[in-house]
């Protein structure tokens, strides 16, 4: 099934979009509510009129959330790396990479770009695709007007080159990723990243993955005081009944009597 280019999410409800990792650059406009973006290091919150350009390959967890008993609506515009690879094939630009979300000061053009979708998301929540592609490629235009070293971002097809695994997996442990994934991004196969996490942790990565993990629980649940329902998702767990049977098998007591 092939992913829409251009859509828009409503959610009334406090929404996880669970792990962000982009296999494509994103342009997200904030109409209402709030959207979190935390990452290893850093958080960031977004509001109305916001609007943020996330690049591709860069790990983290997205919440959608009500504010004000205002539902979360957000129109997101992906950037397919083919398209991009066309219109950059005779531009060439020379500028640095850049791996950081960029925010943009709200400009004229975006208010055009993002107020001529509005109507075709009165009759749906996707874009059909003859008319997405040509949004797309506008877009891309209005981005390279508002701020040329956006290039930096969008220019950029290489896959992620090999990273010191100890310190990225120790700073990103938390986030619930296939091994391919977690291979993906450290610049590996999953053949050579499961050798090279045995022979740098002496464990098997599922084993450390899972007490890392619990480990970052009982100390948000004990320490910060938060509850069950709270942690498991910020912790890499799939489900709270999953995550309180893990937690009881290695602590011995259940999440919920915080020892």
């Amino acid at each position: 099934m092939e992913i829409a280019e251009v859509f828009v999410s409503c959610k009334k409800e406090a929404h996880y979009s669970r792990e962000l990792t982009l296999q494509q650059p994103a342009l997200v406009r904030v109409i209402s509510g709030e959207v979190r973006i935390a990452a290893a290091d850093r958080s960031f919150r977004f509001f109305a009129g916001d609007t943020i350009l996330f690049p591709r390959d860069q790990l983290g967890r997205m919440s959608k959330l009500p504010l004000n008993g205002v539902p979360c609506v957000a129109v997101s515009i992906l950037f397919n790396q083919d398209r991009l690879k066309r219109y950059y094939n005779d531009i060439k630009p020379s500028i640095p990479l850049r791996r950081e979300p960029v925010v943009y000061q709200d400009h004229p053009l975006l208010q055009s770009l993002f107020n001529s979708l509005q109507p075709y998301f009165d009759l749906a929540d996707a874009l059909p695709a003859d008319i997405a592609a040509f949004k797309v490629e506008e877009a891309i235009r209005v981005l390279r007007t508002i701020d040329p070293a956006t290039d930096g971002l969008l220019a950029h097809f290489e896959a992620p080159g090999k990273l010191d695994l100890v310190h990225f997996m120790e700073r990103n442990y938390m986030f619930n990723l296939p091994l391919e994934k977690f291979g993906y991004l450290t610049g590996r196969s999953l053949t050579t990243f499961k050798k090279d996490f045995k022979n740098a942790f002496k464990i098997t990565p599922g084993r450390w993955l899972t007490q890392k993990r619990l480990e970052l629980a009982h100390y948000q649940i004990l320490e910060q005081k938060r509850k069950p329902s709270e942690v498991y998702l910020d912790t890499g767990f799939e489900d709270l009944s999953h995550f309180s049977f893990a937690f009881k098998k290695h602590f011995g007591y259940n999440p919920t009597n915080r020892g």
